[in-house]
Parts: C-alpha cells; sequence; structure tokens
C-alpha cells in the first residue's frame, strides 16, 4: 500500500499533437512536481535541451539499458525508442514528490502492469476535433507533410486506448484543460468529489472516430 508521504504517479498521454507535453511541462511548475525525463533515440527539435526535455541517446545506448532492465517502461514509437528510467522515479516519489510521465499508451500500460507501491492516476488528453489537431501537427512539422499525415494516420489506433485511463481530457483551451487536470489531480490526493462527465467523453469519442 502507498505510504501517506509518498508522492503520487500522474501520467499523460495522447494522440501525437494533442498538447500533453505542454500540460505536463505548465504542472511541473507546481510545488512538489517533477518531470519524469525520458530517455529517446530521436534527435532532439531546435528548442529541445539535452537533459532537460530528454536524455538523448543512440540505440546502442538505449538497448543497453533495456538488458539492465532500467526502464520502468519504454516503447518504439515513429521508429524511435522512448523510455522511463526507474531509479529516479522511484527516489522522487520516496521523497514525497509528484512524478509527471509524458508518454504514449504503451507506456501508461506498461507502468500500470508493474503495479508498483504508489498512488497512479492516468490521463488521456484529446483534441477538439480532427481538423485541430491536423491544423496542430502542420504548424508543428510544417517543412515535412509526410509527418503530419503520419501522425494523423496514428491517431485512428492511438484514440482507441482512452477507455484505459482513469480521466479523458478535452484540449480546446490549453488554461482550461489544465484547470481540469489539476483540480482533478488535486480530488484524487484529497478524496474529493470530481467533476467528470462520462458520456460527454464518450461522445466525443464517437465524433472523433465516425
Amino acid at each position: 500500500m502507498p505510504i501517506d508521504n509518498d508522492g503520487v504517479m500522474i501520467i499523460l498521454s495522447s494522440p501525437s499533437g494533442a498538447g500533453k507535453t505542454t500540460l505536463v511541462n505548465l504542472l511541473s511548475k507546481l510545488d512538489n512536481f517533477e518531470i519524469s525525463i525520458s530517455h529517446t533515440t530521436r534527435k532532439p527539435r531546435p528548442s529541445e535541451i539535452q537533459n532537460k526535455d530528454y536524455f538523448f541517446v543512440d540505440e546502442n545506448e538505449f538497448k543497453r539499458l533495456i538488458k539492465n532492465q532500467e526502464f520502468l517502461e519504454y516503447a518504439k514509437v515513429f521508429n524511435n525508442f522512448y523510455g522511463s528510467t526507474r531509479t529516479p522515479v522511484i527516489n522522487n516519489l520516496d521523497n514525497g514528490k509528484n512524478v509527471l510521465f509524458d508518454i504514449d499508451w504503451q507506456g501508461a500500460d506498461q507502468i500500470k502492469n508493474k503495479r508498483l507501491d504508489y498512488k497512479l492516476i492516468t490521463f488521456f488528453i484529446l483534441p477538439p476535433s480532427k481538423e485541430v489537431l491536423f491544423k496542430r501537427l502542420s504548424n508543428r512539422d510544417m517543412k515535412d507533410k509526410l509527418i503530419a499525415d503520419e501522425r494523423m494516420k496514428q491517431f485512428e489506433h492511438d484514440v482507441l486506448h482512452w477507455i484505459n485511463y482513469d480521466y479523458v481530457v478535452i484540449n480546446n483551451n490549453l488554461d482550461d484543460c489544465y484547470e481540469k487536470i489539476y483540480n482533478l489531480i488535486q480530488a484524487e490526493i484529497k478524496d474529493g468529489s470530481k467533476d467528470y462527465d462520462k458520456d460527454f467523453i464518450r461522445n466525443h469519442i464517437e465524433k472523433l472516430t465516425s
């Protein structure tokens, strides 16, 4: 059982371009919240910083970490590996820090299946529409429309995993989405009442997948 002064694990997942990384960065500004920095074999984007946004490593180093069983979770996404190492996460939790994970559904499933002795809260972030998502992806990867198209195809598959999360939140307005997630985290930690309409979410999923 979790100890009262242990930290809480909070997972944010989403289809590519739905905003989970921005939301994780906002939440990390709260007292006692730390981001689990992932290792990845992909190349950094222009604005990304080594050891802050990711630990950028080559494939040989990543496979060495897999062999040594150092990952809580890892997955291959769009031909690159991503993974969260165990030791810094457990150290933060044992010191009462809440740990934020910016990971996909594969990683979320692996962490859930580990059944660690810490409270776990999972969020799946969705765009308001496929049109908005494509616009966001096109703006981010405007040099390569093929990347946006590839991620839109993956969206059709990723969105189906919403059912495995505690909460699904629609990122129509960043401030509203952040506030919704923050309030749900506080309600979970304090065993308070939760403002969450699963029927509304189910209807939104049907629109996104129709």
